[in-house]
């Protein structure tokens, strides 16, 4: 039976171990729907609502599966949609394979209808990016995409116009030979050379307070954190992607770095004279070490990533792991545990504060109260995904990340309403676990609509909103950092248990913090898809661990110059001061 290049292409998919695809359908990926029809025992597609929701679940596959994540699109406007989820991919070294349809072949840059040329959008996000000319091009195509996507951890992208995805002809080149390709990717990591493990020990070994700041990379090394930690005596720092590098509760985890960090990370940071970063690219220098402050050592799998952040002596390039593994027989175990047991003490004090906030009873209730409740109901092997904005403070400081958890966000694009198609695509791999959406109104309410995915396809998803009614990051900012009143940043309320009601899913509110815990518990063991509706006070300000003379003076200035609400801002945040103070 003859085959079309679309068969072909899915066929390669199937090949290189691809058995899920997230996309939409249209014209212009006709004859691809068709195959994957005709192979649907050995791949599924899973029909989402709006492409963007399939990028970011890709994305999200790829993040806690280490797999390839792969979206399909149709032509022109499908293709558009996927960049925000894609360039969340790229920002975040994640292998995502995006597959686009275009205009028929000889109508291309003809005003046809939907007349975009893709590969040419594609150019900034893709590490691959191809247009499919013929169905001889496709193996050698996938091939080459998917493994670019794999070998450089980025987005690869194919586009192939409509009509030839129904190609049957294999007619070819003379030197095209068929199957010249293979579905293999090379396996392994380089490990640094011996004289630069030599010169890291040294630095290390002659460091009274060293600190280790470990990322996304290093999540793979939960063991060789701790054991090299022990052995410096050193805290660990982790930037908010590498959250479940060390569990939270670690005797030398401090927690976050930045606006949504620790005093206890902050403070490590400010006096540590080494630092040894582990797969981060944490993008906010300014709170880094002073540059000349501390000598700095950094592994990263990207030699374009090393001294990026932070002028380092050494730069060691590999495996997180395996080359943690490899520098550690050269450290010696540092006998003064001062700036460790001071960072532990730190971070005792900080751990108390975190729990008086996540048990206030005020109403209207503190967001740190749902998320204080949500980690309490999390299972052990829970993946917990979040959004931008006040969002990501709340997760970062009360849920405590175990072993065995899984936790997400989109790091460095920053992106709004990533959480919940990330939280799909995690649950759509692991259908056993629990995922959870930690999300805001503003950020949920932009794919909203995904929750009918998620009752097609029976998702036990979790989605937990946090309604303030407001931009909530947004507002900060404009206040905190420019002393400006807070304008355009109200949300119309939306019902959002109604709207799970009408998708099909259950739905709960919790409004009082009395009944937090024990609505929380509730939901997440009910069955099936379902969203809780928190309804928090939208004056509670997103602190960050030390507020500095210049972020005060622009808070004032921004109720001085009118902010609508600053009676009630003032009055949450002098007694949230008041509390902490007693």
């Amino acid at each position: 039976m003859s085959t079309t290049a679309a068969d072909d292409l899915v066929e390669r998919l199937i090949d290189w171990g691809v058995d899920t695809i997230f996309g939409l359908p249209g014209d212009g990926i006709n004859g691809i729907m068709e195959s994957l029809r005709t192979h649907q025992d050995k791949i599924r597609f899973i029909h989402v609502r709006h492409e963007e929701a399939a990028a970011f679940m890709a994305c999200g596959y790829a993040k806690f599966t280490g797999r390839l994540g792969v979206c399909l699109a149709t032509s022109g406007p499908g293709g558009i949609h996927l960049l925000n989820g894609l360039y969340d991919a790229k920002l975040d070294r994640q292998p995502v394979l995006a597959i686009t349809g275009m205009a028929f072949h000889d109508l291309i840059h003809t005003f046809t209808q939907q007349d975009v040329e893709l590969d040419k959008l594609f150019m900034d996000v893709a590490v691959y990016n191809q247009r499919i000319m013929g169905k001889a091009h496709v193996e050698n195509s996938v091939d080459l995409a998917i493994r670019a996507a794999l070998g450089y951890l980025g987005v690869a992208h194919l586009t192939i116009p409509a009509d030839v995805q129904e190609m049957e002809s294999d007619e070819r080149s003379k030197r095209n030979k068929p199957n010249h390709t293979s579905d293999t990717l090379a396996s392994g990591a380089p490990v640094p050379d011996p004289a630069g493990l030599r010169q890291s020990a040294e630095i290390l070994n002659a460091a009274r307070k060293p600190v280790i700041l470990a990322g996304q990379g290093a999540l793979n090394a939960t063991d060789q954190l701790e054991q090299a930690a022990e052995l410096l005596g050193a805290p660990i720092v982790k930037p908010l992607l590498g959250k479940g590098c060390v569990p939270d509760a670690s005797p030398y985890a401090t927690g976050g770095i930045g606006l949504l960090g620790t005093a206890p990370s902050q403070a490590a940071l400010e006096e540590c004279d080494a630092l040894l970063m582990v797969g981060t690219s944490f993008p906010y220098i300014e709170f880094m070490p002073k540059p000349g402050q501390a000598r700095g050592i950094q592994i990263d799998l990207d030699p374009l990533r090393i001294g990026l952040r932070y002028p380092v002596e050494v730069g060691l390039v590999g495996d997180s792991r395996a080359t943690l593994e490899a520098l550690m027989p050269l450290l010696q175990r540092h006998a003064d545990r001062a700036f460790l047991e001071k960072a532990q003490q730190r971070m005792a004090d900080w751990r108390k504060l975190m729990v008086e906030r996540g048990t206030r009873t005020d109403v209207p209730m503190k967001p740190q109260v749902v998320a204080y409740e949500l980690n309490r109901a999390l299972s052990d092997d829970a993946i917990v995904c979040s959004d931008s904005g006040t969002i990501a403070t709340w997760v970062a400081r009360q849920v405590e990340i175990r072993r065995g958890q899984r936790f997400s966000l989109s790091g460095n694009l920053a992106t709004m309403a990533n959480g919940f198609p990330y939280a799909i695509g995690a649950q759509v791999a692991y259908p056993d676990r629990q995922c959870i959406a930690f999300v805001g109104d503003g950020g949920f309410s932009m794919l909203m609509a995904e929750l009918s995915t998620c009752v097609k396809y029976k998702l036990p998803v979790k989605v937990v909103v946090i309604k303030n009614n407001t931009l909530g990051q947004i507002k900060w900012e404009q206040m905190v950092f420019l002393g400006h009143p807070e304008y355009g940043v109200e949300l119309e309320p939306i019902d959002h248990v109604k709207l799970a009601e009408a998708c099909g899913a259950r739905g709960f509110r919790i409004d009082d913090p009395a009944d937090a815990g024990r609505i929380m518990q509730a939901a997440l063991a009910a069955p099936g898809p379902v969203l809780i509706e928190a309804v928090v006070d939208p004056n509670e300000p997103p602190t960050p661990p030390r507020i500095t003379r210049d972020q005060a003076q622009k808070f004032a200035e921004s109720l001085l110059r009118g902010e609508p609400n600053r009676g009630k801002i003032a009055l949450t945040a002098i007694g949230d001061r008041v509390r902490e103070l007693i």
